[in-house]
């Protein structure tokens, strides 16, 4: 579920930077605040995607950046749209994670049973058989 959701964060990192530009065109805000606002978060998504693997708080402050991509919709409209697709992708990447990481822990399961090692899968199998 982590590698999956440091995905997410790392686009999101692309495209929270490109709203700077965007947030100082068309609402107005000087360099210094949109690039204090939205740099900070893109920069938060960064090292929240670098850490999702090793640091299981990690995972839940990329919900809270995921609202507060959604609150960035108040200050400029057309960050509504961004921040719903990526609420949207974070919880499709959590939700699949969950899934691969189901059937991973089965596989292994598998694999401990039959006394071969998961990494090796068939192949190992067909060498040990």
């Amino acid at each position: 579920m982590r590698t999956i959701c440091a995905v997410v964060l790392g686009f999101e990192v692309i495209v929270i930077g490109l709203a700077v530009p965007v947030a100082i065109q068309l609402s107005g805000f000087s360099p210094a605040v949109a690039g204090a606002v939205w740099g900070g978060q893109a920069l938060a998504a960064l090292v929240l995607a670098a850490l999702q693997r090793k640091h299981a708080w990690a995972h839940w402050a990329g919900w809270v950046l995921q609202a507060t991509l959604l609150a960035s919709g108040f200050l400029v409209p057309g960050l509504w749209v961004l921040g719903i697709i990526f609420a949207g992708l974070w919880v499709a990447g959590v939700m699949l994670g969950r899934k691969t990481d189901a059937m991973k822990a089965e596989a292994d399961a598998r694999a401990a049973a039959s006394g071969t090692d998961g990494a090796t899968g068939a192949a190992g199998a067909a060498e040990a058989g």
